[in-house]
C-alpha cells in the first residue's frame, strides 16, 4: 500500500477544495491511500508524515509566498529534518491565489525548496499547458496553480484546476508505486 499525507493550510476553504481533489487523484491509482493534515493539526501526524511513501505540501499564495500557518509548520519540521525522517520521500505542491499570477510561482518554489532541505525527490505536474482536458491552465510545471477569486470554494477553484489537481495526485501516487519498486 502506497501512502501519501497532503499536509495544507486553508484561510478560507479554497486550498481544502483542491487538497482533496489531490487525495481523489491519488486514491484513484490502485493500492493508495492518501490523508489530509490540516497544519493546525499537525502536532497529532508527524507519525503519520514519517509513515508516508510521499508529502504533498499545499498552501495558499499570501503576500507573494506561503502562509504563516504553513511557515509555522515548516519551522516545526526542524526535528524531523534534522533526524533526516523525510530523506528520499517523494514530494510535491501546490498552491492557489486570487489571481492568475499572484507570485505563485515563489510559494511553489518554496515549497521545493523546502523538500529539498529534507533530502525529498520533487515530483512536478506534467501536464502541457491549455492540454485538452484544460488541466495545467496556468502553465505551472513545478506544480498545481489554481485560482480563487473572492466567492465561496464551492465556485472557485474551476473545474480545470480541481482536474489539474487530480492529475497531480495521480502523479504522485503512480510515482510512489515505481519510486517503493526501486529503493
Amino acid at each position: 500500500m502506497t501512502k501519501i499525507a497532503i499536509v495544507f493550510h486553508s484561510g478560507y476553504g479554497h486550498t481544502k477544495v483542491v487538497a482533496e481533489r489531490v487525495r481523489a487523484g491519488a486514491e484513484s491509482v490502485p493500492g493508495t491511500q492518501a490523508s489530509l493534515i490540516p497544519v493546525e493539526e499537525v502536532e497529532a501526524h508527524w507519525a503519520e508524515l514519517e509513515a508516508a511513501d510521499a508529502i504533498v505540501f499545499g498552501s495558499p499564495t499570501y503576500m507573494g509566498s506561503v502562509s504563516g500557518p504553513f511557515k509555522t509548520f515548516m519551522d516545526a519540521s526542524s526535528k524531523p529534518w534534522y533526524e533526516r525522517k523525510w530523506q528520499d520521500k517523494l514530494a510535491a505542491g501546490f498552491t492557489i491565489s486570487g489571481s492568475p499570477s499572484g507570485d505563485k510561482l515563489n510559494t511553489l518554489q518554496t515549497l521545493m525548496i523546502f523538500a529539498m532541505q529534507h533530502g525529498m525527490v520533487w515530483v512536478g505536474l506534467a501536464d502541457l499547458p491549455q492540454n485538452e482536458e484544460g488541466t495545467n491552465r496556468l502553465g505551472s510545471f513545478s506544480g498545481v496553480m489554481a485560482q480563487a477569486g473572492q466567492v465561496a470554494p464551492e465556485v472557485e477553484p474551476n473545474e480545470a484546476d480541481r482536474r489539474g489537481a487530480e492529475r497531480l495526485g495521480q502523479r504522485v501516487a503512480t510515482a510512489s508505486a515505481r519510486w517503493a519498486k526501486v529503493s
